[in-house]
């Protein structure tokens, strides 16, 4: 695995020579278009990166751009690959470390996701303050890369509670309202049953969704620091009389796409600053 990221880790290097990236983005479903902020020096098929994992999910377009948002260097993920996929953690673990490797400190993940919040419906923004792990698995079971992380990691501050004041101060330049939820991660890729989501409302989620929490486990493990945007695509089962489809999920998580650029552009800018 560690030959895999320095492999990548200098293809990617080679590939944008003066770019010197502290923050990287991952772009969720129905959110790609969030990349065009990017001014883009190159762009990298995942599966041109050694053990990057190539997702199966229409709309996921599983490429690597590099290039500055509003003259800070960033790295955008266009896509993710699902624990449902099938595929484990391990390219999980080779893309997140290769980051790491080239200097990311800060990784904003970002998702589309059910909304158990009636005030926060289809195309808003939501800023993740905390998670649920109901995935029934974690990327750092087995044993542990000491030259990445420690045994045991501390999640208090999963996400980090610092850069989360920073989006809700752009959030206020831009105008714009940013609650906080907690967000639940479900296995899928079944969409969750009324009970579930009633399960889920009585233990605290906010958010349900399909991804994520890995992405998050794995950056806190190796000392990246993390926030989280939802972009809600429906509300979730039995809050409505909606049937919930994959097309569905695409075409409202596009709807949050303008807000959401909008707040990752500030955010960048601010974020460097501090």
């Amino acid at each position: 695995m560690s030959i895999m990221i320095q492999q990548s880790a200098e293809i990617i290097r080679k590939a944008a020579p003066a770019l010197h990236p502290k923050i990287a983005v991952m772009l969720g479903s129905g959110l790609g278009a969030v990349a065009d902020l990017l001014d883009e020096t190159a762009a990298l098929s995942y599966s041109a990166l050694p053990g990057f994992p190539v997702p199966t999910v229409k709309d996921h377009e599983g490429s690597l751009r590099t290039g500055h948002v509003a003259g800070v260097p960033v790295i955008f993920l266009k896509g993710r690959q699902h624990f449902y996929e099938g595929a484990g953690f391990d390219g999980l673990k080779i893309m997140i470390r290769t980051l790491k490797a080239l200097g990311v400190d800060i990784l904003i993940l970002t998702n589309a996701a059910g909304s158990l919040m009636p005030e926060n419906g289809p195309g808003s923004v939501v800023s993740i303050k905390d998670h649920i792990n109901l995935l029934g698995s974690n990327p750092l079971t087995g044993a542990n890369d000491d030259d990445w992380g420690p045994r045991f990691v501390d999640m208090g501050d999963a996400w980090d509670k610092r850069l989360r004041g920073i989006l809700q101060d752009c959030a206020k330049k831009s105008g714009s309202r940013l609650d906080e939820g907690i967000y639940a991660a479900m296995p899928g890729p079944a969409f969750e049953t009324p009970a579930e989501i009633s399960m889920l409302k009585t233990i605290g989620a906010d958010l349900v969704g399909m991804s994520t929490v890995p992405e998050n486990l794995i950056a806190r493990h190796c000392g990246i620091k993390c926030v989280g945007l939802s972009a809600v695509t429906n509300m979730a089962a039995g809050m409505s009389d909606e049937i919930l489809t994959h097309a569905h999920t695409i075409a409202n998580a596009e709807r949050a796409q303008k807000d959401m650029a909008t707040l990752i552009e500030t955010f960048v800018q601010e974020a460097t600053k501090a």
